[in-house]
């Protein structure tokens, strides 16, 4: 049995390191292909929005699709619809075919895709692992989406954007194509099994989900928390590569690997998360981590040094990946099975919705002080702030 479980998280971690390596790839390339075409601070937080409005927009319904259909074959049917799109964009980089809004509409599309198998495989968890096995699960997965996205697929974005401007495209479908493949081979059926009973609509799920989330205070004020701390992280990060270009005069190639020692932070992070929730409890996790990020930002405001900026970039890397493992274990403790998609897709209605939101208002921000290094200054106070709230909030059962 034990055998049989860690097959299943096996062929599920496996499939997500390459759907992570693809999201990499694209979150590197893509804003060093608006760049390309543009330098307007709200143009380029527009790229952003673009790619986490899906999240505002369909979350809730794909949350509520997922407690309807095999949780497998929806990552398998989303990868395989990213790899398309992608396909196609890296054609366009070839034929020199590429506008500031075609670059937009395929990240919306992307984005799309992404609310299905990323919420898919978080939903997951519960199915192949066993109830005490989560806290190390959900290590895992942020481990399997820390190296994928930024430990290996920042710097392979940026280098092969250096070299051929379509080649990380490329790669970019090929990693997704690889995604959907490799979950072929995960075996059983993962259809949400919950007390029978009579059809019911779409509308009435996303009733039932909404109805339970609101009778649970502590998960409500989770969702807040994590709503804010995905909103203020993102005003900064949304700044990111015009921070790194302009501010600290770091070439493409080296913005790839400025990303790179963020995915080492994140992967101590992932390490340490669950011994720090055994050692040092949910509540300290929770508000220390958020006090981390803020510091971190806050420092990176100040300081025009790369070696300096990368390293902070790496501590808020892991703070905010022993927050994320924390929040994930209290929905999958809390939350029960045959509602998880639905409370998911509220869950991240909010917290995935708010990065557009913040994406836009950095890139206002930083229009406004005239730099990205301010905005990170300004995003480092405000999470400080956010980490008094939470203390004085949020207390776990």
């Amino acid at each position: 049995m034990v055998r049989s479980v860690e097959r299943r998280l096996t062929w599920l971690l496996g499939s997500s390191a390459f759907s992570n390596l693809g999201d990499g790839i694209g979150k590197v390339a893509f804003p060093l292909l608006a760049a390309t075409v543009t330098r307007d601070p709200v143009l380029i937080a527009g790229l952003s929005a673009a790619q986490f409005l899906p999240w505002l927009l369909f979350a809730l319904v794909a949350g509520a699709l997922l407690d309807r259909v095999d949780r497998r074959t929806a990552i398998v049917l989303a990868n395989t619809a990213r790899a398309v799109v992608v396909g196609a964009v890296a054609m366009l980089v070839y034929l020199d075919a590429v506008s500031i809004w075609l670059v937009y509409a395929a990240a919306l599309l992307i984005g799309a895709a992404e609310t299905v198998a990323d919420s898919a495989a978080n939903v997951l968890i519960p199915a192949v692992v066993h109830q005490g096995g989560l806290a190390k699960a959900n290590s895992k997965l942020q481990a399997t989406e820390i190296v994928g996205q930024t430990f290996l697929g920042g710097p392979v974005g940026s280098v092969t954007f250096a070299v051929f401007a379509a080649l990380p495209f490329l790669l970019n479908s090929v990693a997704f194509a690889l995604g959907a493949a490799l979950l072929v081979a995960l075996a059983g059926s993962y259809r949400p099994r919950g007390p029978a009973q009579p059809e019911s609509s779409l509308r009435a799920d996303l009733a039932e989900g909404l109805r339970w989330l609101r009778s649970n205070p502590l998960l409500l004020r989770l969702v807040l928390v994590a709503g804010l701390l995905s909103m203020l992280t993102e005003l900064a990060q949304a700044q990111l590569v015009l921070y790194a270009l302009e501010d600290l005069r770091l070439s493409p190639a080296a913005f790839g690997l400025f990303a790179f020692v963020g995915g080492i932070g994140g992967l101590i992070g992932a390490a340490v998360a669950s011994r720090l929730l055994d050692r040092m409890g949910r509540r300290a996790v929770l508000t220390g981590g958020i006090v981390v990020c803020g510091l971190a930002f806050g420092g990176m405001g100040f300081t025009s040094e790369p070696a300096l900026s990368a390293s902070l970039f790496g501590l808020f890397a892991a703070a905010v990946v022993t927050v994320n493992v924390l929040l994930a274990t209290a929905r999958h403790t809390l939350v029960p099975g045959e509602l998880l998609g639905r409370v998911l897709g509220a869950w991240r209605t909010v917290v995935w919705g708010s990065l557009p939101v913040g994406a836009l208002l950095g890139g206002v921000l930083t229009d406004a002080l005239g730099s990205p290094s301010a905005t990170f200054a300004v995003s480092g106070g405000l999470l400080l702030a956010l980490a008094a709230g939470t203390f004085a909030t949020v207390r776990f059962r």
